[in-house]
């Protein structure tokens, strides 16, 4: 499946009021003539392929660069949690977005793909959606050509599905397009959610772009959710409640962790995978309200029966000789009850 390098940012997010700048959806429809948005299922895994109590890891916010640059990432965190990723061998990785810091430059896939070799050799699945760091960077090219070429399976597809065995649905979307009513990728994600088979009990929707995140007014004010997402948050209000699946929806962009619930709808921030850190203002709203700074971190999701434990790995700072781990937040989705005949 997908498994291989990806690229970084430069392109200045659009003010905290837009649905996304002029530039940014410049570059995103940049290449996307014969953008792919086939209905049904993308991927599959057959349940045979998956042990029965599968594994499932979130995180992003990489930035895959020169491991010389200490300023824009923490290459030593980057590193420590590729090569734990790698040791627990799950069946799936989530990436939520920004893998390389600048998209444009081949350097940084190539440095992704050296970094993630440990992937490869133990035949990981990697499922990424795109940042806005990977459509940065200097020059005049196809911002996604890197992206392409990292990732062949995913050629003129911006958004696609997975199905992870039968119970467990990946959405995985791009926030630098239009996710309002009446955009393609929202019809696209409305379709697919509307014909979810009965056997689905957990949707992960993976985009880069924060639906839900603590309001900040001193600093990341400009990484405060845009209408773009809001809306999709808005829609899922209306459909979830009424859905048999559980949905989970896990972002980035903001380089910290963060989770709420809302209308039955489980909300993640992942962004600790290795870029600059985020210190930010936690609201009451916010299920997990640690002071502890810098929150470099992976998710771990283990579906047990009917239950999904989740559980927040936090790499321990400052990094001695064998990096190590803390369990800092967890919680536990159950699936809803099959529907009365």
């Amino acid at each position: 499946m997908l498994s291989k390098p990806y690229a970084r940012l430069a392109l200045a997010l659009a003010a905290a009021g837009m649905v996304a700048g002029c530039r940014e959806a410049a570059e995103a429809r940049s290449g996307s003539k014969k953008l792919r948005s086939d209905p049904g299922v993308t991927f599959a895994v057959k349940d045979s392929d998956l042990p029965a109590s599968l594994s499932l890891i979130v995180y992003g916010d990489t930035r895959f660069t020169h491991p010389a640059d200490v300023i824009d990432t923490n290459p030593a965190a980057r590193r420590a949690l590729v090569d734990k990723i790698a040791e627990e061998k799950p069946d799936a990785v989530v990436m939520t977005g920004d893998v390389p810091f600048r998209g444009r430059d081949l350097f940084d896939y190539q440095e992704f793909a050296a970094e993630t070799a440990a992937w490869r050799s133990e035949h990981l699945r990697v499922y990424p959606v795109l940042g806005n760091h990977e459509l940065s960077g200097t020059g005049f090219q196809d911002p996604l050509r890197n992206w392409w070429k990292a990732f062949p399976e995913l050629k003129d597809r911006r958004w696609y599905s997975v199905a992870l065995g039968s119970r467990i649905r990946i959405l995985a979307l791009d926030s630098n397009s239009p996710l309002t009513p009446g955009s393609p990728e929202r019809g696209w994600l409305d379709d697919q959610i509307a014909h979810l088979p009965a056997t689905v009990d957990f949707v992960f929707i993976a985009l880069h772009h924060p639906p839900v995140a603590d309001i900040q007014t001193r600093v990341h004010v400009d990484h405060n959710p845009r209408p773009n997402e809001i809306s999709l948050r808005d829609d899922l209000a209306g459909i979830a409640p009424h859905a048999h699946a559980q949905f989970i929806v896990a972002s980035g962009h903001i380089h910290n962790y963060e989770r709420f619930s809302q209308n039955g709808v489980t909300y993640l921030v992942s962004g600790g995978g290795g870029a600059r850190p985020h210190d930010i203002d936690r609201t009451p709203p916010d299920l997990y309200q640690s002071k502890d700074f810098p929150v470099f971190h992976y998710i771990d999701f283990k579906l047990d029966g009917q239950e999904l434990h989740a559980t927040m790995e936090k790499l321990i700072m400052p990094i001695g000789r064998e990096p190590g781990w803390r369990a800092a937040d967890s919680f536990t989705i159950t699936a809803k009850p099959p529907a009365n005949p």
